[in-house]
């Protein structure tokens, strides 16, 4: 017995390692690219709109994609699915150095179509697979996908000059954490505890994708999740672009950014362990909008002069947001099957209302060519997070 239970400890651990390292890569091929969009479009002769496409194309992938993400691993496996996408998101990453537009594009659709099944899935694993701890394991997820993402912000030039391959190098190098995250997932294939398949009952409960529809949390949790990605994307494609702009270094305006992420290690870990405690989350999402509006007033009034402070402001509540977003997962519904249905339905729409926020955050810019309206547009959208995440806080189920 005393073995046995020392096997199944084993099996946990292995299973959380597996965790992290399949998260460290949910962020990096995206964060790694905004420092050197500058160097990309010049050399392969993009325009404005192509380069901004590098960032929408797996926004869009996350949005069409997500929602195809349960019905997948309820025929296959979860644990086949979010293996299989290390091996797309491998090969992602290194079609998209090869040199031309095209190829950049492709790149870029096959590394959001691996990154939206880890997206989605990943909370039902852990829902699944930790049921009694779903909030530390949860904090792992969260912890390793901001931390490799703020690494990857800020090490991107410096990615390329080590390498010797520019920004290929820059946004190419994450492959070998891909194949690292494939190979180490293999024994949860062997370990796996059950397919999320929908039981007996709950196909005669009739817990269908289209009944998720018609519930009005279920929107509210959609939205939120969407606001936040929102809010998270804009800075990706644009604040190293401000900071410079403003007469940063691309260097330091990678670095201003990745202490964004840094900003977000503390509580995506601490955040989702409260989250899982309270029957109503409402007093995390006061804390999130109060932070994000101090952050980015900061940047609004004072540019570069209280730019640190502002910034790891506004990565402590999109650390936050996000962790609420993927616990509403959890806590929301009865079942791991649920979870997922949930988490795809959140991240399909939700994704596709964050691919439209970098273009129409540039567009504010090229009217007014002044970045504090576009900024007004980040408080606009913090004041509607803070909305919905109320509703999506109550101790509810879907």
């Amino acid at each position: 017995m005393e073995e046995e239970k020392k096997q199944v400890n084993w099996n946990a651990i292995i299973a959380v390692v597996g965790v992290f390292f399949i998260s460290a890569n949910l962020r990096a091929a995206i964060t790694s690219v905004g420092p050197v969009i500058s160097e990309i479009s010049a050399q392969l002769h993009m325009s404005n709109f192509q380069s901004g496409l590098v960032t929408t194309i797996p926004l869009m992938a996350f949005g069409f994609l997500s929602v195809t993400a349960p019905k997948l691993a309820s025929k296959v496996g979860i644990e086949k699915v979010l293996w299989f996408s290390m091996l797309v998101l491998a090969s992602g990453l290194i079609i998209r150095t090869l040199g031309n537009v095209g190829l950049l594009f492709l790149g870029a659709a096959l590394i959001g179509t691996a990154i939206a099944m880890g997206n989605v899935l990943m909370p039902a694993f852990i829902k699944d697979r930790f049921p009694a701890h779903m909030g530390v394991v949860t904090g792992v997820f969260t912890v390793s996908m901001n931390l490799v993402g703020a690494l990857a912000a800020g090490y991107s030039i410096k990615m390329g000059k080590i390498t010797g391959w520019g920004w290929k190098g820059s946004i190419g190098i994450w492959f070998i954490l891909a194949l690292v995250a494939f190979f180490i997932w293999i024994p949860q294939l062997i370990n796996k505890k059950k397919h999320i398949k929908p039981s007996i009952a709950t196909e005669q409960k009739k817990e269908s994708f289209g009944s998720l529809l018609k519930s009005p949390l279920a929107w509210y949790i959609t939205l939120f999740m969407g606001l936040q990605s929102c809010l998270f994307y804009m800075l990706v494609a644009w604040l190293p672009v401000i900071l410079q702009d403003w007469g940063m270094t691309k260097e330091q305006s990678g670095w201003t950014f990745s202490y964004v992420q840094l900003a977000q290690l503390p509580i995506t870990f601490i955040g989702p362990i409260l989250a899982v405690r309270m029957k109503n989350q409402a007093p995390l999402v006061w804390l999130t909008a109060i932070t994000l509006l101090l952050g980015t007033i900061g940047i609004v009034c004072y540019k570069t002069t209280y730019i640190v402070p502002s910034v790891l402001a506004i990565g402590f509540s999109g650390g936050l947001a996000f962790s609420l977003a993927m616990m509403f997962f959890m806590l929301r519904t009865n079942s791991s099957v649920r979870a997922a249905q949930l988490s795809g339905m959140a991240q399909s729409f939700g994704y596709l209302i964050a691919a439209c926020s970098p273009p129409l955050f540039g567009l504010i810019y090229d009217l007014t060519l002044d970045w504090t309206y576009p900024l007004l547009l980040y408080v606009f959208l913090s004041i509607a997070l803070l909305t919905l995440g109320l509703l999506a806080s109550r101790n509810r189920y879907v």
